[in-house]
């Protein structure tokens, strides 16, 4: 499968897009290419990527992919910049802007930044330097503008902020600079062509058809065993799963399991010898209790001594952290995850770390029928560490809890 990240590079009707084995994404953003439709010996064509008005994708993100066997390749715009920085890692780049950002003669995001409808077909509403420059090039060429007349344009051009350089600032700055004839020039060409300069939109359609002829990767993806704590949170934080018809946070499904699940101490502790038995978990085939022995010699709980970090892209060990889970339990998780997007729709400012901590301990004390005293052995018990851990990861679920309670969370109730 082709993954295709684009949005007013290219329009979705282009054919290219709409070829058999091709699927189209929007512009990328940080968590895109964690999404689990993006397999081993795919292909990511990373063309255009929001980077304003959300977090853009990260350098790491594309190392992890190729690290798992996705091919990638960046053209045009994000893509372009991401293929220079990556390329010896393995990132395959294609097209003019590509190669202008790999020589030097271009740099910085401004060069390939439009501002661009935010539904629809995501067309562009702006100009980009790229494509100014590259037009530019060509009134030279045929003799519109001379050297000066066409630097002096360039420069100018450039002192407007990308997402204000439309058609219309456009031809306010060629009047100001007495350069009717370009300006006249460029409207006959672009009436004749619509696609008249466009840079960007020849290098995306060129990685795109990259892509369909089947380019061969480096053999080893530099991308492998790369792997951060930051990446690891990412990948848990986007992992989703699409369960009796509900797209759910794998991560929102282990919390809930983790506090409401009042046999998950036996989760956690059949995870814990998943682990032992892998490779680097002391060994091969080396059960919980010999390695317990080994380190602490039998006298702390295996959960006091062992504390992995859990990976939610591992179906295994998830279906390990799941297995109490009932229909009823997603069903909650679904209710919760829309309690907490109403908590942040209505009420501006809002975000989880705002939830009170000793509420959220009183509620973890009470589910958990345990003693303060215990508080943080029950929720070592859990997986969750301590119990300070526990209260941080249980906040998100206290907007839905208190809903069911009939509590709303407010101002000096559930909210610091």
């Amino acid at each position: 499968m082709i993954h295709v990240f684009v949005g007013p590079t290219l329009p979705r009707s282009e054919p290219v897009l709409t070829a058999p084995g091709v699927r189209v994404w929007p512009p990328a953003r940080h968590g895109d290419l964690f999404a689990a439709a993006i397999r081993h010996g795919d292909t990511a064509v990373l063309i255009d990527g929001v980077y304003h008005q959300a977090p853009a994708l990260r350098h790491k993100e594309i190392l992890a992919a190729m690290g798992r066997g996705v091919r990638v390749i960046g053209a045009a715009s994000i893509g372009a910049l991401r293929a220079v920085e990556l390329a010896p890692f393995g990132m395959l780049g294609v097209g003019s802007v590509y190669a202008a950002y790999a020589r030097g003669e271009i740099d910085g995001d401004d060069e390939v930044a439009v501002g661009q409808a935010p539904d629809g077909e995501r067309i562009a509403l702006t100009w980009p330097v790229v494509t100014l420059r590259h037009i530019l090039e060509l009134a030279r060429r045929a003799g519109v503008l001379d050297a000066e007349g066409a630097a002096g344009l360039l420069a100018a051009l450039r002192t407007v902020y990308y997402p204000q350089r439309t058609t219309a600032a456009l031809r306010a700055v060629c009047r100001c600079h007495g350069q009717t004839v370009f300006e006249r020039w460029l409207a006959d060409q672009r009436e004749r062509d619509q696609y008249f300069g466009d840079v960007k939109r020849a290098d995306a359609l060129a990685a795109v058809r990259t892509a369909r002829e089947g380019w061969e990767p480096p053999a080893v993806f530099p991308g492998r065993g790369r792997e951060t704590v930051h990446l690891r949170r990412w990948s848990n934080f986007f992992a989703r799963s699409r369960v009796d018809g509900l797209d759910l946070s794998t991560e929102d499904r282990l919390v809930y399991q983790q506090v409401f699940d009042p046999a998950f101490g036996q989760r956690w502790a059949a995870y814990l010898e998943h682990r032992s038995r892998q490779p680097g978990g002391g060994g091969p085939g080396l059960p919980l209790a010999a390695r317990l022995a080994a380190v602490g010699g039998g006298d702390l709980a295996a959960h006091q001594v062992f504390r992995p970090a859990v990976d939610l892209r591992d179906e295994a060990s998830v279906g390990l952290l799941l297995a109490g889970e009932t229909r009823e339990d997603r069903q909650a998780v679904a209710r919760y995850a829309e309690a907490l997007a109403l908590a942040y729709r209505g009420r501006p400012g809002f975000w989880t770390g705002a939830v009170r901590d000793d509420l959220t301990r009183r509620i973890l004390l009470e589910v958990w029928r345990c003693p303060p005293e215990r508080f943080d052995a029950e929720a070592s018990a859990r997986g969750l560490v301590y119990g300070a851990r526990a209260v941080e990861a249980a906040k998100r679920l206290v907007p839905g809890f208190l809903d069911e309670r009939s509590e709303p969370v407010g101002a000096g109730h559930g909210v610091r």
